[in-house]
């Protein structure tokens, strides 16, 4: 694997588990695709650094669980505002 991979790989798990970051946010943050961010922390970061790789991906552990939350509170606010229009 190169070197900018592996360092790419860390840095995605580093700001995930500093900012509490979605997978989106991450991608956004690194400029690179939400699967990259997945290959990054599931499969490249678990053979350099597994331990990152495991706190990374309570993380996004979370926030997969939060999702459906967030997402009902994001249609309830578009309806409000509509409704307030």
């Amino acid at each position: 694997m190169k070197g900018y991979i592996e360092e790419r790989a860390v840095d995605i798990a580093h700001y995930i588990i500093e900012e509490n970051a979605t997978v989106r946010q991450a991608a956004k943050k690194f400029g690179v695709s939400k699967s990259t961010v997945h290959k990054d922390v599931a499969d490249r970061l678990s053979v350099i650094h597994p331990a990152l790789a495991s706190e990374a991906r309570k993380v996004l552990d979370a926030n997969k669980a939060e999702r459906h939350i967030r997402g009902g509170l994001a249609t309830k606010d578009r309806y409000l505002k509509k409704k307030m229009s």
